[in-house]
């Protein structure tokens, strides 16, 4: 099994408070990298980011 096209990660930020710079960095240096980035944006649940993970 091959791998076919850029590899895909996703970021995401649980929790309930605002602080997600740290992810928007890690993001933007994966991007710059070559991969594909999923980002799932602020105040995700654990189950919000497996559902997103399983679905992409």
């Amino acid at each position: 099994m091959g791998v076919t096209g850029p590899i895909r990660v996703v970021v995401a930020k649980p929790g309930l408070d605002g602080h997600d710079r740290g992810a928007k960095v890690i993001a933007r240096a994966l991007r710059d990298a070559g991969m594909e980035v999923i980002y799932t944006g602020l105040h995700q649940t654990p189950e919000q980011i497996v559902d997103t993970a399983i679905q992409e």
